[in-house]
Formats: structure tokens, sequence, C-alpha cells
């Protein structure tokens, strides 16, 4: 415990210099919260419309990449797969791309059509399931109210007016209600709608070719038994996968075939290579300023360890005094991202104890090499 204010007083020797020091490795800190967190949302949002998705299996085609590639398959292998035991309902989803009309002004941005059998409650949202007569009306239309800003105040107006009218596909439909699920980076705005007025508003669909095959279990089925019967029974022209897989499949686009995930996480080294860099040049130059202190220390019988055990415990204090600025601003700047943008960005303990580990590990492995002066330390040369 005596050899620690040792480390404190020579870090604090020298205030502006230890200032820049926690400053740099705050800003190392927050490149790498924010990457890991942008990498996360992502992550989160690529599922976002999935996850309410009321299936313990899906049917996908062969070719399925992600949401917006989301190709056909013939319905039919949904009826195929009645004949499975075990399999309670399948239903099936269409998924698409529409150009959306400004209520207000009239101009077109694009948005993510879900269209579902409304009887068969197969979008478990709020908002979404207290509307589902709604949809089965001719030209109806539930709209996300966390859609993004640009798409036009449709809340107020629906709340002004309940008959609320737009074009979707240079269609006109009305807006029957709202739910909230919220935008991401496949889509920044959704509508859901019954798969009758989904085919209304995409002509060039077809009824027997459908993006998403839904099915549920009875209760108490084996679920994996279950899986790989329905595997040997239906064609290799559909894939059957779990809800853990057919997840993983579009998370693993974005992370992997997508450019983005390469740059999250080239963003993350590159932060943890300017922290290191900066704590380097200033545990090297601390060494340097005290390198006569540290002779003195070698001719009196100290042990090159201790003196090492000094740098060290100088490397640990930074990380540990940098982390905690470097933690309270990347909260904020979740915070504000997700008001900002809609995206599901937060702060979760996991990713907060890992940057905290890659800020040590980062630390201390500037101060081993910071160490290599200290080896040439020679009392007879500085004296």
């Amino acid at each position: 415990m005596a050899r620690i204010p040792l480390a404190w007083l020579q870090l604090s020797h020298e205030k502006l210099r230890l200032a820049a020091a926690l400053a740099g490795i705050a800003f190392a800190v927050i490149l790498m919260m924010l990457q890991l967190g942008f990498a996360a949302a992502l992550m989160d949002s690529a599922v976002l419309v999935y996850g309410h998705l009321n299936a313990d299996l899906f049917l996908v085609s062969p070719n399925f990449e992600y949401i917006l590639q989301a190709k056909t398959f013939p319905r039919h292998r949904l009826y195929q797969s009645l004949a499975v035991e075990g399999v309670d309902a399948a239903s099936p989803v269409y998924i698409g791309l529409a150009t959306w009309k400004h209520p207000v002004d009239l101009k077109e941005t694009s948005l993510l059509i879900v269209g579902f059998d409304p009887g068969s409650k197969a979008f478990s949202v709020p908002g979404v399931e207290q509307n589902l007569q709604q949809i089965q009306l001719p030209d109806v239309v539930l709209f996300d109210s966390a859609s993004h800003p640009k798409f036009g105040p449709v809340p107020e107006l629906l709340d002004n007016n309940s008959q609320l009218f737009t074009e979707i596909n240079n269609r006109r439909v009305r807006i029957g209600g709202l739910f909230r699920l919220g935008i991401g980076f496949a889509a920044i705005g959704n509508v859901v709608t019954s798969e009758l007025n989904f085919l209304r508003l995409f002509p060039s669909y077809s009824q027997d070719r459908i993006n998403l095959g839904l099915i549920r279990l009875k209760q108490g089925a084996d679920g994996d038994r279950v899986l790989q019967q329905l595997r040997s029974t239906i064609p290799d022209d559909v894939l059957v996968l779990s809800r853990a897989e057919f997840m993983n499949t579009e998370k693993g686009f974005w992370n992997t075939v997508s450019p983005i995930g390469f740059i999250f996480g080239m963003g993350v080294f590159m932060g943890f290579i300017v922290g290191s860099i900066i704590v380097y040049q200033i545990l090297y130059t601390d060494v340097s300023d005290h390198l006569s202190e540290y002779a003195t220390l070698k001719a009196i019988g100290y042990r090159d360890s201790f003196l090492f055990s000094i740098v060290i415990k100088e490397s640990l204090l930074l990380s540990l005094l940098g982390y905690i600025p470097g933690l309270a601003i990347s909260q904020g700047l979740y915070t504000l991202t997700a008001q900002a943008t809609g995206l599901p960005i937060f702060m979760t303990l996991e990713r907060a104890a890992a940057v905290f580990v890659f800020t040590i590990v980062m630390c201390s492995a500037s101060g081993a090499l910071a160490m290599r002066r200290i080896r040439s330390a020679d009392p007879a040369e500085i004296f």
C-alpha cells in the first residue's frame, strides 16, 4: 500500500500533463463506447420487426439475406408444414419497401411495409393488436409513430382528423391507427397492413409467393424435433429456421456481409490505438523526466520489478481516472443519440465492463512499452 502513493505523486506532479492524459483516455473510451453502441443498435434495430413476429419457427427462401432482401418462396410450403405433427398454425408475411407521400408537403420517402393475415395475429405490437379490424378494411394501414419525422406529423394529424389519407406507391390509403416500433438501419419508417391491402399496394407481388412463413407450435411440442421433421419434409427451396437462427441470419448480414460491421469494428480498434499512443507518450515522458530518480533507486538496491510496478500502477490509475468521465460522457451521448435518431442505443453492463477491460489493457500495454526506458536507467551514466 505504501508504494501506491508514489505512482500517484508522480502522475499528479504535472497537473497539465495528467489532465491531458485523462482527456486522451476519456476520448478513447468515448470512441470505443460509441462504436460498440452503434454496432449494438444496428444489431437490435436489424431484428426489430422480427422480434415482434409471433412464431416459433420461420420459413424463408434459401436466398434470404436481410429484411429488405427477403426473397419469396411458394406459399403452399406453409400448408405442407401443417401436416407435421406438433405444428399448430402457419401464416404468411409479406415484406416490401414502398414510397410514402408526406400528407402535408407531399414529399416522398421510402418506408418498410409488412403485410399479414389479421386473423393470424402474427404481429404482436401494442397498437397493431388493437386495430386488427381496421386493416381488414380496404386500403387501410397502420403507421409507426416512432418513424422518422420526415414522414410527417402523422400522430398529430390523426388526433385532429380520424379520416387521415395519404398515398403509398401512388395508391390512396387511410391511416387507420398508430403503433410504436422504432426505426432501424434498413428502414426509417414502418407501416403494417393486411396481406390483401399489401398486394393492392404491390401489384407485382403474387399471393402465391410469400417472404416469410411463421410457424407456431402446439403447446408442449418439442421444438427441436418439429424443426428437424420440417427440414426433412419440406423441399430445399425453403429453409426452416429456429427463432435464434433466423435472428442470427439477419445480424450476420449486417455484421459480416455488410461493410457497416467492419466500419464499427475498425472504429473500436482506432479508439484503442489512439488511447494507447496517448498513454504511452505520457508514461514515456514521465519516466524520462524522472530517470535520475529511477537510477537512484536502482543504485541503492531496488530491483527493476519494483520500478516496473510503479509504472504499471500509474497506468492502472490513468485507466481508472480516464474511464470514469469517459463512461459518463458516453452515457450522455447515448441518450442524445437515441432522442435524435430513435435508434435503440443504451448503455449495458456488459459493454461498460468490456470497455473498462479494453482501457486497462490499453494503459497496461502502453506502460509495458514505457518500461523499456527504465531498463536504460544506468546510475553510472546518469551520475
